[in-house]
């Protein structure tokens, strides 16, 4: 077994846990991180699709009792089958531009600088939209309607560009459209959950003849590392939001776009897409 390959599968899981569900793009930090530690071969993206599916897992895990009432009450409880068909609603912008633009994005925007530019550009927006005075017209999600729900939706579209952030694009469209942050957040974790679903199942029937009996340890233990660092992340999020902006996730995000972009720059590192 190759312990080098095992460790950076622990590396790549920890960073997927923990940036998933904070507004600084797993996805651009895997890019990144891929291209440091060199691990960027075919294996590599079925090994994405394994830690993301880890992270949207912890999710429901975490809110599994929601979930479980919302399951329940889909055949009779109106208030479910309208939480239902919020998220509904909410999925369907990135699902049909996913299936039209996946390809396309995957193929030409997946490698280092341009993940930095959207780093960048994503944390002045976050700037922006905090400064912004606003008082919240919707407190809790069930006060959320269709037309809300679709806003946030096409918000979310836009983490298709990779450094954007899906979690980061939901949460700031949210507080543009209305939602206090508390619900922002907590509809982005709910809509994680069919859009992350969809998207691991698209990713897995288009590399599945990637798939291997032999990389089973090393996806087990960047599993592993993915899902117990998602429930932490989880946790500490919606802990975090109740006192705190996001405003922090924005300097971060315009100083490590800046940094990516100032070593390629230089050729101190040699970023491979």
């Amino acid at each position: 077994m190759d312990l080098i390959l095992l460790l950076k599968a622990l590396l790549l899981g920890v960073i997927e846990g923990l940036t998933e569900f904070l507004p600084i793009s797993s996805t651009g930090h895997l890019i990144i991180a891929g291209s440091l530690l060199g691990y960027t071969n075919e294996q590599s993206k079925v090994f994405k699709i394994v830690i993301q599916l880890a992270a949207i897992l912890a999710v429901c895990w975490h809110f599994r009792s929601r979930i479980g009432v919302a399951l329940g009450g889909l055949g009779s409880d109106p208030v479910q089958q309208r939480f239902a068909g919020l998220l509904i609603v909410g999925f369907l912008p990135a699902a049909v531009l996913g299936l039209l633009f996946h390809s396309t994005i995957k193929a030409y925007l997946f490698n280092p600088l341009t993940v930095a530019g959207a780093l960048i550009a994503g944390g002045l927006l976050i700037l922006y939209i905090e400064r912004r005075a606003r008082t919240p017209r919707i407190e809790q999600i069930d006060a959320m309607r269709w037309p809300d729900a679709l806003k946030v939706g096409f918000a979310q579209a836009a983490a298709m560009f990779p450094g954007v952030s899906r979690s980061g694009a939901t949460i700031m469209g949210g507080l543009m459209f209305g939602l206090s942050r508390k619900a922002a957040t907590e509809f982005s974790f709910f809509l994680a959950i069919p859009t992350m679903f969809a998207a691991t199942l698209y990713d897995v029937y288009k590399n599945w003849a990637l798939l291997r009996l032999e990389d089973l340890p090393v996806f087990a233990v960047g599993f592993v590392a993915s899902f117990i660092a998602a429930m932490l992340t989880v946790q500490a999020l919606l802990r975090y939001v109740s006192n705190h902006d996001f405003t922090l996730f924005a300097w971060y995000r315009i100083v490590f776009g800046l940094f990516i972009l100032a070593t390629a720059q230089t050729g101190w590192i040699h970023w491979v897409d």
